[in-house]
Formats: structure tokens, C-alpha cells, sequence
């Protein structure tokens, strides 16, 4: 649960009201799974095994909620986890507030409340309840007004404003802080606290699609540390007290008071045609505009058909799948020839084996994939669920059939994938492309920088590719190019990422690899190459050069590139077949307080710019070698030389972000950074070492006051750290 995110439905996140509950505790809440242990088996039925098995299910139901059980049967056929959730949830308080010795109206109340709590999820679309990942700010919103959904549709037959209020602020906050409530505390109605409670617990002990279920102690855990704000702390104290301590036959009481004690007219009092409470609405036109609202935004089609086989409704969405309007079908006898309604092996169904009779005489419910005819007269496959109407008295008042297209669906999914595909391969090797090297190695650079570890980069061309071409013809060329990235694809790890850059060249991104472990590994793919004969050269082997460099301290995804090639290109022009590595690679820590000096004597005309970075760098290395590692930095950084004299050296570094990132209309800052190199000796038998003196300045005053540019110099003074193999000197 997120304490600065208000649980919704369901997210990648666990929090309170997405977790869908399993009714366990220890000593009573254990007997208390067991008793409905069956409701899970009809969750995860088969199709063929469905009816049957939700039949133990659909007498808990039919008990509590008599005439108003189809709600709860829509919500089944919509989404049967959000049904089963509710049955536990309904079953959890019922068994509380047993203990806590409700009395029998408000027991009931509370019962048939907490079993359509979540029966506004009928409004929500597939694409936003079943999504496995993270929902979008969007899809989120469109979750959160499950519950209005519900509200309004329980006020178009709820005459109760006890239940209606129970629903209404199950999702609010004890302190308040969820907007869109009137109350909080203990002006929130007890019913409404308890179910938030069961809810949430019974969500995190459940598994899900985006994660595994809480053990029964922490989601009780979750709960104290919501207590006093998102729940009554008495309450939580109260639940948890009844999941961990054993209750005089709570479960026995449970199942007999659902399943023999409740007279049929006690399950219909609380129903009426019309609306309840304060809304101060009461036009039946109102009502069925609520109802037909939800009917026709649904994304699914739900055809009713009564006893008599006559249809009484047709929707929108039934409407735009087969192409027949609701005015031309309404009050005409239900056949599977109106919409040419085609079995598993494509054969018309006959009028005496179809699916809606059926379940009108064996009480049924059943699943199947079948083909209907669609809007344009095109085959369509359609998911359809065929669910009987029964009433309190056990008659069958007609069926409903719910219609989900799926043809939509598989053909968007399998065209997504080939674009994806397309967009992010090379034709030719199969590998990725340049431009998903692109995408991949700015997310390589940030992650591990991020993470501080260490990655690396390897780019390798085949040596000699124009005469491979020139001697045995374009078609073997192709042959090589292919050869030689199924080998790359060997040598990668998990993790790694191979793209062909362009032509003969191919690059590797080594994840959570030092520059001398991908140095190593290049080695052993060269050394492969070259003594692997190549049936498209007639036997010939194929060599490559290699350039390999590590991810390091204010690197960013230009300069990591840049330094690799500078690597292949040393390898092309020391011989070719061969493996050479740049970089020192290590990525520092955080910098700890640095130690401010006096400035220099100006070392540039001066325009009384505020200095950035000022420190001292020290490094093992003479000041030959030193000058040739600053070479890289230049070079890598696209810095220019604005003075180079004596021991002394500035350069001007743009200091803005990298050009192919920049947003339109931000302009760059360019960064002087000021370099005074000289020799020391820290005691008699020790090496000489250099020290550098370095100073960072914006090139005008005005451009220290820009975002970033304080953050820009350091990654630039932590990146020369690292060409220059330096530590910060006191």
C-alpha cells in the first residue's frame, strides 16, 4: 500500500483496495477457507466444468441477494476474480460481525453491501481491468470510477440508503485524506469501515496477474501501518484479533445463516424499482438511463433472452459486433441462425443444440468460442458466455449472453508484434537495429549509473568486408553479415544486447561487465572467428577487430560510443584482428566535500564569471601519459583548445545536454574548465605522480543561474577523473 497514492483498483502496485482478499487467518480464519474452499475451484474451472462448479456459489448468492442476484451474475461474467473477491469479502464481514453481535437487519445489510461493492467493475474495459502492468494516470481514473459506477447503479434498485452509503464510502479514508467524501472517522458508516478492512486484506492475501499474494501476518502488518488513516485502528484491531484467534464456530454460523436460516422475503425487502436515498430522483426515465447507459458503454455485447426464447434486450456493443440494430431484433424469437452462429469445428449450430436453450433447461452456465457473422458480413470469433437467470424460487427467468470479440484483439496483438518487430530489427541478421541500439544504450548508461555498476560496450567490424564481397559476391557478403551475429548472439549473456550499427560493423552491450571481462570475452569471440571456416567463403575463416571501452563517471551515451570507436579505430590502424580496450572505468562515488582553493591568477580574459567546481586531482600516471589520456577526454567531449601553454590548458565544453536529447528551444551552455598539470613526489622512494589543478566556469555569469549547469560541470570533472585515472587530492 502506498501511503502517498490513495489505493485504487488494480495496479502493478499491491495497495488496499486493488488486493483482492483470501478470507485466512490462523486457528478460525484457516477453517474458515476451508469451508469455502469451493469458491475458488469455480474461479479456475474449465469452461465445460463451469456451471456446474459455481453452483454452490450462486446459492450463497441467490440467499443474500434474491431478485437482485443477476448484478452480482453480471459481475461474474464480466470479470469472475472481482465476483469471487466480492463473495469472500461479504463472507469475512458477515463472520465479523457475527462476533461482533450485529443485529439482524444491519447483518443483512452489511452482507448484501460488501457482496456488490464491486459490482461497478462492469463498466470498466477489458483493456483497463485485465492489464497485467502498471495502468497509465488515465486508466487509473477509469478505475477509481468503478465505484460512483456501482453507486448509480445500485440506486436505480437499492431502496436501502444504509447499503447504498455502505458502498458509497467503502473507498474513503478514516482521516479524510481521499478527496471526493463528505465524512471521515467515525462518521463513515461502520459497514463501510469493515468492508474497507476485509477488502484490503483479503486483496493482499490473493494472488494476482502483476503479483503474488501477502502472507495472512504481513497483510495484517499492512494493516496496522495504514491504521488511523486509511482504516479505523479500533476496527483493525478488532479484525485482526478475529484472524488470529479462534471463533466459536464462526464458520458453522456463517454457512448456516447463508445457506438455511434466510426466509426468501427477507433477500427482496431491500429492492424496488426506483431510486433510494437523498438523491432526490425518483423519474423511472432517469433510472433506465442509468441502466442502459452502463449496458451500452460497455465494450462487451449482453443480449437478454427470456424464458420464452424472445430477446428483451440487444445492446450497443451487440449491435456494432453483428451489424443487426437493437429495433430490428427486440421481441423476435432468439435462434443461432439470426446471427449465424458457428461451433468450434466452423459448422452452423442447429437450433436444437444451441447454447441458450441449453442453459435454459439444465441451469447451466457455459463458455465457448464460436464465429458469429459480423457488421460487414466477415467471420468474427467471438467469446460467449451463455448465463441462466434464476430466480429466488429456483424458476429460470430467461439467459443472458455476453459477446466478447476477440478477433479484434488477437489480429491488433499479432499486427502490434510484427511492427514491433519491423521497427526494431535488422532484416538481413535478425539482430537489432541501430536505432534500438540507440533507444537501449541511453537506457544502458542511465541504469547503471544510477545502480553503479559497471557496463561496457564492445563495437566490432569484420576486417576486409569490400574484398569479401569483391571475391565471392554479395550473397556470401550476406552469409558473413549473417554468420557472424548468431555468433555474437552465442557469446552474449543474459542481460546483453547485440545490434548491427551499420554494414559490416556490430555492437554489444555488456550489462554488469568491467571493461576487462568484455576485453576478455571479445578476445574469445575473435579468437572464434578466426578459426571458424565459412562455408559462403568456400572455407575461409572471417577475422574482425574489436574496440571495447567501459561505461564510466559523467559519461554520457555520446562519449561512451565515441570512446569505443576510438578503441576499433586503434585496432584497424594497429594491424586489424585484434582487441583494443579504452577507459579506465570505474564509477566513482558520490564526491564527498570538496576542498575550495584560491583562485587562479586569470588564466583566461576574464568576464567575473562565478567559478562552478574548483578541486585538485591527483594521479599515479607521469605527465607524459596524463597529457595522452586528456587527448581521449578531448577528443571524446568534442572540446575545443582555447589555450595550451606552458603546464597550462583550457578547454570550452558544451555544458548543456547532448544534442540529440536537447528539447526544442533549449540552448547550450558552453563550461571553461581550466587544467594546471605538475609533477610531485609524496616521499623520496616513491614514483612521481601528477597533479592537477582544475577549474570549472560558465563562459558568462548570467549562465551559472541556468538549471543543470552546476550538475553538468561535476559530471564533467567526475569524467576527466576517470580518463585520467585521478582521485581528489586534499
Amino acid at each position: 500500500m502506498d501511503a502517498g497514492n490513495p489505493p485504487t483498483e488494480p495496479t502493478s502496485q499491491p495497495n488496499a483496495e486493488t488486493l483482492e482478499p483470501t478470507s485466512s487467518g490462523t486457528a478460525g480464519g484457516e477453517r474458515l477457507a476451508d469451508t469455502f474452499a469451493r469458491l475458488d475451484q469455480a474461479v479456475s474451472a474449465a469452461p465445460e466444468d463451469f456451471g456446474r462448479s459455481v453452483r454452490y456459489e450462486n446459492r450463497l448468492v441467490q440467499a443474500r441477494l434474491g431478485i437482485a442476484a443477476s448484478l452480482f451474475t453480471a459481475l461474474r461474467a464480466k470479470h469472475p476474480p472481482s465476483a469471487a473477491h466480492s463473495l469472500r469479502v461479504a463472507m469475512g464481514v458477515s463472520c465479523w460481525a457475527i462476533a461482533k453481535q450485529l443485529d439482524e437487519d444491519a447483518l443483512d445489510k452489511l452482507e448484501v453491501a460488501a457482496l456488490l461493492h464491486d459490482v461497478g467493475k462492469i463498466g470498466v474495459p477489458d483493456r483497463v481491468l485485465l492489464k497485467p502492468g502498471k495502468l497509465s494516470s488515465d486508466e487509473r481514473l477509469t478505475i477509481e470510477q468503478h465505484r460512483q459506477v456501482g453507486v448509480q447503479i445500485l440506486l436505480s434498485c437499492c431502496a436501502s440508503q444504509e447499503i447504498l452509503d455502505i458502498v458509497k464510502y467503502t473507498p474513503a479514508w478514516y482521516d479524510g485524506e481521499k478527496s471526493g467524501f463528505d465524512r471521515s472517522g467515525s462518521q463513515l458508516p461502520l459497514g463501510a469501515r469493515m468492508v474497507a478492512i476485509v477488502d484490503a486484506y483479503d486483496a493482499m492475501t490473493t494472488d494476482h496477474v502483476y503479483r503474488r499474494a501477502m502472507s495472512k501476518e504481513r497483510a495484517l502488518s499492512e494493516l496496522y501501518a495504514y491504521a488511523g488513516r486509511q482504516f479505523d485502528p479500533d476496527l483493525v484491531d478488532e479484525f485482526s484479533e478475529l484472524m488470529t484467534r479462534e471463533r466459536i464456530n464462526l464458520h458453522r454460523l456463517l454457512a448456516q445463516r447463508w445457506l438455511s436460516e434466510l426466509q426468501s422475503s427477507q433477500s427482496e425487502r431491500f429492492w424496488s424499482l426506483g431510486f433510494a436515498g437523498d438523491s432526490g430522483a425518483t423519474d423511472d426515465d432517469a433510472n433506465r438511463l442509468f441502466y442502459q447507459s452502463i449496458l451500452d458503454n460497455i465494450h462487451d455485447g449482453v443480449v437478454f433472452v427470456d424464458r420464452e426464447m424472445q430477446i428483451q434486450l440487444w445492446n450497443r456493443p451487440a449491435e456494432r459486433l453483428t451489424g443487426l440494430v437493437a429495433g430490428a431484433v427486440v421481441r423476435r424469437q432468439w435462434s443461432p441462425q439470426l446471427v449465424q452462429m458457428r461451433d468450434e469445428s466452423n459448422s452452423l449450430i442447429a437450433a436444437e443444440d444451441c447454447p441458450v436453450r441449453r442453459a435454459l433447461e439444465t441451469g447451466e452456465q457455459s463458455l465457448r468460442r464460436l464465429v458469429l457473422q459480423g457488421c460487414r458480413g466477415e467471420p468474427v470469433s467471438v467469446d460467449v458466455h451463455f448465463i441462466p437467470v434464476i430466480g429466488n424460487e429456483g424458476q429460470y427467468h430467461g439467459v443472458t449472453i455476453v459477446l466478447h470479440d476477440t478477433s479484434h484483439q488477437v489480429s491488433l496483438e499479432q499486427r502490434l508484434e510484427a511492427l514491433q518487430h519491423q521497427a526494431t530489427r535488422d532484416p538481413l541478421t535478425q539482430v537489432s537495429n541501430r536505432a534500438e541500439f540507440d533507444r537501449m544504450l541511453a537506457q544502458f548508461v542511465q541504469n547503471h549509473l544510477r545502480r553503479r555498476l559497471p557496463c561496457s560496450l564492445i563495437i566490432c567490424d569484420l576486417d576486409h568486408f569490400k574484398k569479401i564481397n569483391d571475391t565471392y559476391g554479395h550473397q556470401a557478403g550476406d552469409e558473413a553479415l549473417i554468420s557472424f551475429a548468431a555468433m555474437l548472439r552465442r557469446f552474449a549473456r543474459t542481460g546483453d544486447f547485440v545490434a548491427r550499427y551499420g554494414g559490416e560493423e556490430f555492437v554489444v552491450l555488456c550489462a554488469d561487465c568491467t571493461c576487462d571481462a568484455a576485453a576478455r570475452r571479445a578476445e574469445e569471440l575473435r579468437a572464434d572467428l578466426e578459426r571458424t571456416p565459412q562455408p559462403a567463403l568456400r572455407g575461409d575463416p572471417l577475422t574482425a577487430s574489436f574496440g571495447v571501452t567501459q561505461l564510466q563517471a559523467g559519461d554520457t551515451p555520446e562519449t561512451m560510443l565515441r570512446r569505443a570507436d576510438r578503441a576499433l579505430l586503434q585496432a584497424k590502424e594497429s594491424g586489424r584482428n585484434m582487441v583494443v580496450q579504452l577507459g579506465a572505468g570505474e564509477i566513482e562515488a558520490e564526491a564527498s566535500k570538496q576542498t575550495i582553493l584560491q583562485r587562479w591568477k586569470q588564466w583566461f580574459q576574464p568576464n567575473h564569471s562565478e567559478e562552478l567546481i574548483h578541486c585538485k586531482l591527483a594521479t599515479c600516471v607521469p605527465m607524459v601519459v596524463a597529457a595522452q589520456k586528456l587527448k581521449g577526454f578531448i577528443a571524446d567531449h568534442h572540446a575545443e583548445i582555447l589555450l595550451f601553454e606552458d603546464n597550462r590548458v583550457v578547454l570550452q565544453v558544451q555544458g548543456g545536454v547532448s544534442p540529440s536529447l536537447r528539447r526544442q528551444g533549449d540552448r547550450g551552455v558552453a563550461l571553461h574548465i581550466g587544467l594546471r598539470f605538475s609533477e610531485s613526489q609524496p616521499h623520496e622512494n616513491a614514483p612521481r605522480r601528477t597533479d592537477v589543478e582544475v577549474l570549472v566556469r560558465s563562459r558568462r555569469a548570467r549562465d551559472r543561474r541556468k538549471r543543470n549547469v552546476r550538475e553538468r560541470a561535476r559530471q564533467l570533472v567526475a569524467s576527466l577523473k576517470s580518463y585520467l585515472m585521478a582521485t581528489e587530492a586534499g
